[in-house]
């Protein structure tokens, strides 16, 4: 069979079980359709976290970035990962503890302010939107490439999966479908991987692979010949400052994802919370020892099959024939010399690579089977559509729950509430398959904006709530809108409206730490020039922080 058939039948099938998944877990109650009923199990809550906190970025759109940005790539691997485990050990079980349904829900009562929700939700809404965005660019992607379907049509198709458990059976739906899709990309992830570290280095174990073979040595040969810096020289691509803030940038912005956060509170207890997140970790460990790997030997085998190659050369290459369709892939021989030649410099290069079909492309460029070329799409799908189910619940939830529910009329009932929740996800799923047709950027570029903003904007008064009981509502309220509009203001006139980075070459995608490091200040000082927090809030956390003993 084609690698088109395989890529429908893997993908069909995959949905028609992510269907079944969803239709098996439709619910009614608020608590089920917010929360999943607080009733799922901490290896199972592990896996839909792994799947959910693995989106597009990490699957489609990482290892394309690592392969072209080489030793400062690696900014994505410490943020996310170092992110999670400052997560899951530092708020994770305090929130579970605290109880509430989404982070909205513990900004309003913690700091005791309508107002303080209200802003917490825009902040969550424009994460979610931000960080959704490249989810549905992934999802058209991959349609795109392997089932031939122009763009739009597949951000229209993975809309209608992903709604459909999303409107049925809310975060109950989501978790149990998050835990098939983890299954199906990690298969699809390390097929490939395993399969290339053999064939380039005789160790079918990526990661071994990668530290003791000398495809390192040969690939920065490689780079210095063809006029690029070594591929594992650091700073290149980035200044030191600008690495450190982006690191710093995802990293507590993971740990500011209200999506993420949200997953804590799916779990019958705080204990479970925090063996879910050990398993989480170790799942989401596998793909990303695997990825820098992948990343070196998908560079060293695109540069192996592209460079200087005839015109005829690449028009028999099949893939390359394909993606060149999708207008990610392009040749120009500006030298009329019959030939290609990959160059640093843009007047010279003659082949553009978008970073996002890197893993996609990888398979078909090693020659593997059609099968796991199928598989691998099927991955990069479930990655993607993981992480927007849960963003659309996120922006569902903000609405339906901590606005309607919370100030407009606290005594919806259960059904009217889940109704209000429905129309929310719809609503959210329009919004998301317009910045899937408009994408601002590549995947893992647009998600770590997203990443900047929720460092900037939830960071900081998550972390004080827990442990200052001195941090009012005025001060998280002055801190979050600080910290937000700055990173805004700041990403949208430098990415989008021509300015250069004017904080000693911080790029927008770090400028979320110096948003951070503003909230803080704001939040502090402003705490300290106000009225303290009633007498209730600072005991409430003060219990926050005792140890639960559990049987």
């Amino acid at each position: 069979m084609s690698v088109e058939t395989w890529t429908i039948v893997i993908v069909g099938l995959s949905f028609v079980a992510y269907l079944y998944i969803g239709w098996q877990s439709r619910v009614e109650s608020s608590k089920d359709f917010f929360i999943a009923g607080q009733g799922v199990p901490s290896i199972a809550n592990g896996a839909a976290t792994a799947a959910d906190w693995m989106s597009a970025a990490s699957f489609i759109s990482m290892a394309g970035l690592i392969s072209f940005l080489g030793y400062d790539g690696s900014i994505f691997l410490m943020g996310w990962t170092g992110g999670y485990v400052l997560l899951a050990l530092l708020l994770a079980p305090y929130l579970r503890k605290f109880g509430k349904y989404t982070v909205p829900d513990f900004v309003g009562d913690r700091y005791y302010s309508n107002i303080a929700r209200l802003v917490a939700v825009i902040a969550a809404i424009f994460v979610s939107l931000t960080y959704v965005a490249g989810q549905m660019r992934g999802v058209g992607i991959v349609f795109s490439r392997f089932l031939q379907v122009d763009i739009n049509t597949g951000v229209i198709i993975g809309m209608i999966i992903v709604g459909f458990f999303s409107v049925l059976g809310g975060m109950k739906g989501i978790t149990w479908t998050q835990v098939a899709q983890y299954g199906v990309l990690i298969v699809a992830y390390l097929i490939p991987a395993i399969a290339i570290a053999w064939f380039l280095t005789g160790n079918p174990i990526p990661q071994l692979a990668f530290t003791f073979s000398n495809v390192a040595d040969k690939l920065n040969q490689i780079q210095l010949d063809l006029g690029f810096k070594q591929y594992t020289e650091p700073f290149v691509n980035k200044t030191m400052l600008d690495v450190l803030f982006t690191t710093i940038a995802l990293m507590v912005g993971t740990a500011g994802l209200p999506h993420i956060i949200v997953r804590f509170y799916t779990v019958p207890s705080v204990r479970a919370a925090r063996f879910s997140a050990g398993w989480a970790l170790l799942f989401i460990a596998i793909l990303y020892t695997t990825a820098p790997a992948l990343s070196m030997f998908a560079r060293y085998n695109l540069i192996d099959s592209l460079h200087n190659q005839t015109v005829t050369q690449v028009q028999q290459l099949d893939w390359a024939t394909k993606w060149e369709k999708t207008k990610l892939l392009s040749f120009d021989d500006k030298n009329k010399d019959g030939r290609f030649q990959l160059t640093p410099k843009k007047d010279t290069n003659e082949i553009n690579i978008d970073r996002d079909i890197i893993v996609l492309s990888t398979p078909e460029v090693a020659n593997l089977p059609p099968w796991v070329i199928g598989l691998v799409a099927a991955g990069g799908l479930a990655a993607a559509l993981s992480t927007a189910s849960g963003l659309l619940l996120v922006i569902s939830s903000s609405i339906a729950h901590d606005i309607y529910y919370r100030i407009i009329d606290s005594t919806a009932s259960e059904k009217k509430r889940v109704f209000v929740g429905r129309i929310m996800v719809g609503f959210s799923l329009v919004l998301a398959g317009y910045f899937g047709v408009n994408p601002p950027g590549f995947v893992s570029e647009v998600v770590a904006f997203a990443f900047g903003l929720a460092a900037a904007s939830f960071f900081p008064v998550i972390f004080l709530g827990i442990f200052d009981k001195r941090t009012n509502a005025e001060g998280a309220i002055a801190g979050m809108l600080t910290g937000l509009i700055f990173t805004i203001i700041y990403i949208v006139s430098v990415k989008f409206g021509g300015v250069q980075p004017w904080f000693f070459g911080v790029s927008p995608e770090g400028i979320g730490t110096l948003g951070m490091i503003i909230n803080f200040i704001v939040t502090l000082i402003v705490s300290r020039l106000t009225p303290p927090p009633p007498a209730e809030i600072q005991a409430l956390v003060e219990d926050l922080r005792t140890p639960i003993i559990e049987q």
